[in-house]
């Protein structure tokens, strides 16, 4: 992938680069602006990078309304997560309006070509975090996503053998994974399902699953919301509800080796190692085999026998499970507070205010 000059210290990055994309014109302000101080990449080799990778790029975010997370100053400075499409926008950038749990709204940017991903770029957007919805349905996913996290101190290889597991048990139900690197310590599993569920039926039959993952591998995974109660890997089924969003395939992670989520395919899990998978990379790996994730819009899958599943463990007395804390209580949640602190209450005390908040915000 060719290189920008890499600006020094005190210079502003050259003056702009103008490229042509599907027929468009974009102007690359600052081009060599190094974003990312260790291997010297620029923000023209960002705009570069999304290019070479722009059908998988937008396999995994286009025609989603999609946040974007942006680093103006590179890795080492502050960033921030833009919902809002910036006011000056070229008038082919798509948005649509999103409504979000607090009750505001906002127009976010729904990628839908590679001209698109440039002019992301452009503005240092590393990472896309689309929704898991379609720009034409806000209200019916189709999408599920399997988060695995790490708990400090979880090497790869445990995060691997979940991996393994959860493929067994979304075949079980009849439910096709598409895994991912999550381009940190982590992993992804995307699901395409029928958009026929809401936000929470598709979080209930995430939770569902988490569950079911730590029935099979106890001492590998944990489905505890609370981090005091996690080992191991944590599945995370928030990252189902409405509003939550996570770094979506080829996005550039603010790693000191820039590196991306990547789409693997399940039979190269057991020697995959992410380190490997970088901005510097991936071009030639997409070039060279393609998309893992090529197939993936080809069959969309039903949850219904998740939802069956958790429908029994409600109905064995394991209902829903902690919401993040910016969410309003919901029916049947349980209270809001730490383990830890709910057994240091006294009996005589009164009971804990259900809408009591908490500052794990995992």
């Amino acid at each position: 992938m060719p290189r920008a000059r890499a600006s020094s210290p005190g210079e502003t990055g050259g003056a702009p680069e103008r490229l042509t994309v599907a027929g468009r014109e974009i102007a690359v302000s600052n081009p060599g602006k190094v974003l990312f101080p260790s291997p010297g990449h620029t923000k023209l080799d960002l705009v570069r990078y999304y290019l070479a990778v722009a059908d998988g790029a937008l396999r995994g975010a286009g025609g989603r309304p999609t946040v974007m997370v942006r680093y103006p100053n590179g890795i080492g400075g502050e960033h921030f997560f833009q919902k809002r499409a910036p006011a000056s926008r070229p008038p082919w950038v798509e948005v649509v309006t999103i409504k979000f749990p607090s009750g505001r709204s906002a127009e976010e940017v729904v990628p839908r070509d590679a001209a698109t991903l440039a002019w992301l770029a452009n503005l240092a957007c590393l990472e896309l975090h689309p929704h898991p919805v379609r720009a034409e349905d806000l209200d019916h996913p189709d999408e599920l996503r399997v988060d695995l996290d790490p708990v400090p101190g979880v090497e790869w290889d445990q995060v691997r053998r979940v991996a393994r597991v959860v493929e067994e048990t979304l075949a079980e139900f009849g439910l096709t994974g598409w895994p991912k690197t999550s381009g940190s310590r982590g992993l992804h599993v995307l699901v395409r399902i029928e958009p026929r569920w809401d936000f929470g039926q598709v979080r209930r039959a995430a939770l569902a699953l988490a569950r079911e993952v730590e029935r099979r591998a106890p001492a590998l995974a944990t489905s505890k919301w609370w981090k005091e109660e996690r080992h191991g890997v944590f599945v995370d089924y928030n990252q189902n509800a409405k509003d939550r969003t996570v770094a979506s395939a080829y996005s550039v992670r603010p790693t000191p080796d820039a590196r991306v989520s990547a789409p693997f395919r399940w039979e190269e899990l057991e020697g995959l190692d992410p380190r490997e998978f970088t901005l510097a990379s991936m071009p030639a790996r997409f070039a060279a085999s393609g998309d893992p994730h090529a197939a993936i819009d080809g069959r969309a899958d039903s949850l219904e026998a998740l939802l069956e599943r958790s429908a029994r463990h409600e109905a064995e007395g394991e209902g829903d499970a902690p919401w993040p804390p910016q969410y309003k209580k919901q029916e049947g949640e349980p209270t809001r507070v730490q383990p830890s602190r709910a057994r240091k209450r006294k009996p005589a005390q009164e009971p804990p205010d259900p809408d009591e908040k908490t500052r794990d915000s995992s």
